[in-house]
């Protein structure tokens, strides 16, 4: 007589049995090829499944990106070089989930996981989704710790919270590059995860070697250059937000600065082009601006038994425009806050130039005393006048006693200046950036 334990124990033999041998796969094949766009037929699988393909020197791995009557539209991660007509193609993974663990601290691996600094591969183990796991939003801890990047002039005026989005709005040649290599060794942070999306080969090594410094210990750099394809690019900012949130799982409190979000919404646009989404704002399918909401909202604080991610998102801005720029103007509605840096202030040799006028920390007035916010409020009202009067001031055509907040603007500018001047290679710290701005608006003796 056949019992239920005989059928459970003959269940699990056959499981073993079946854990030992090869996968069984269904293959499909590529019927035809547009553009970056695959065509794969003979095959269920939904979108943003990992798929692998034949080629003529191995195999390729891609993404599905889309369907039609009959086929998958796929894209290759790595271009579609060496990808025939009639390639079998089977899928490896319906939601991809790469492998973390301790030992990627001081590595610098590409968006695939591949090691890019000459050492063998990490030792991971732990599978963490691609595209991230959601947290109830209601769970989520509230911004109410202050977070110390080492910067004298956003620790003072746009000081951040644990947990905070911020964009940093900056044009080329400006010092977005050193800014961030000054937080990410002077910030207070368990964890560093640095991720440079489209950004020129060369500075990708500058970067890690003359920016990064002392905090590559504690830090994971994934890096998908400019050559990269689109899909890999994509595949860089969200890996490096996926290791970020596994941290956050771990308790550890995560620095994560994506080098760039427009970079990352040029490669979303390619692909959204590339499957026959129409162009909408300034050829932007409406997708990437979804895209980038969603992308942002995996950063943050995590539930009471969880640490937290700190976010830090360039934001490039053509010809200095911080208003036409549709990616700009969809981070600023997405974000906690923005740092925007000056280029009037770089050609004054102020560094770090942070246009204090034009940045913003929305949770704020939440993290300091009612005496830094005022301090802050009275800083903001000297600098704004001086700066809308310097013409004036430069033609020598005001005189003293006319305006009092200017009069005591240019009276205390070489103090306003200090607070905002700061060393590279030195951090200063919340207290003593605080105690800077009381000195600069010290009454006199």
């Amino acid at each position: 007589m056949i019992t239920i334990e005989h059928v459970r124990a003959l269940a699990i033999e056959c499981m073993r049995e079946a854990m030992g041998r090869d996968p069984i796969y269904r293959y499909g094949q590529i019927i035809r090829s547009h553009g970056d766009v695959l065509h794969a037929s003979g095959l269920r699988a939904p979108i943003g499944s990992r798929l692998i393909i034949e080629t003529s020197d191995g195999l390729a791995s891609g993404d599905v990106v889309g369907f039609e009557a009959g086929a998958l539209l796929v894209m290759a991660e790595q271009g579609t070089r060496g990808i025939m007509r009639g390639a079998r193609v089977h899928v490896e993974s319906t939601a991809p989930a790469p492998l973390m663990g301790p030992a990627l601290l001081g590595r610098v691996i590409d968006g695939r996981g591949n090691p890019l600094d000459g050492k063998p591969a990490a030792e991971v183990n732990k599978p963490w989704p691609l595209l991230g796991v959601p947290i109830n939003p209601m769970q989520r801890a509230r911004i109410d710790t202050p977070f110390d990047v080492g910067v004298s002039a956003i620790n003072a005026l746009a000081t951040m919270g644990r947990g905070m989005r911020i964009g940093l709005f900056a044009g080329s040649g400006v010092g977005k590059t050193t800014l961030l290599g000054m937080i990410a060794r002077h910030a207070q942070a368990d964890v560093v995860v640095v991720g440079m999306i489209g950004e020129r080969g060369r500075e990708i090594r500058e970067f890690i070697e003359d920016h990064l410094g002392t905090a590559k210990a504690r830090s994971v750099v994934v890096a998908s250059p400019a050559d990269d394809t689109a899909l890999g690019r994509v595949h860089g900012a969200y890996r490096a937000a996926a290791i970020a949130e596994y941290w956050r799982d771990r308790g550890q409190h995560v620095l994560l600065v994506v080098d760039s979000l427009t970079r990352l919404a040029m490669a979303l646009r390619e692909i959204g082009l590339a499957v026959g989404e129409p162009p909408a704002t300034k050829g932007y399918p409406p997708s990437v601006f979804g895209a980038l909401s969603a992308y942002v909202e995996r950063a943050g604080n995590g539930t009471a038994t969880q640490g937290s991610i700190t976010a830090i998102y360039t934001v490039l801005v053509e010809g200095d425009d911080h208003v036409a720029d549709p990616v700009a103007d969809t981070a600023r509605s997405v974000l906690d806050g923005h740092i925007v840096l000056s280029r009037a202030m770089a050609e004054a040799a102020i560094y770090p130039p942070i246009d204090i006028a034009a940045s913003l920390s929305r949770p704020m007035p939440a993290l300091v005393s009612k005496l830094h916010q005022r301090l802050a409020a009275r800083f903001r009202a000297l600098w704004v006048r001086r700066a809308e009067k310097q013409d004036i001031i430069d033609l020598g055509a005001y005189a003293p006693g006319r305006d009092l907040l200017l009069d005591e603007a240019i009276r205390r500018g070489p103090m306003l200046e200090a607070v905002l001047r700061q060393n590279a290679d030195d951090a200063v710290s919340l207290a003593d950036s605080l105690a800077a701005l009381q000195s600069a608006l010290a009454d006199p003796a």
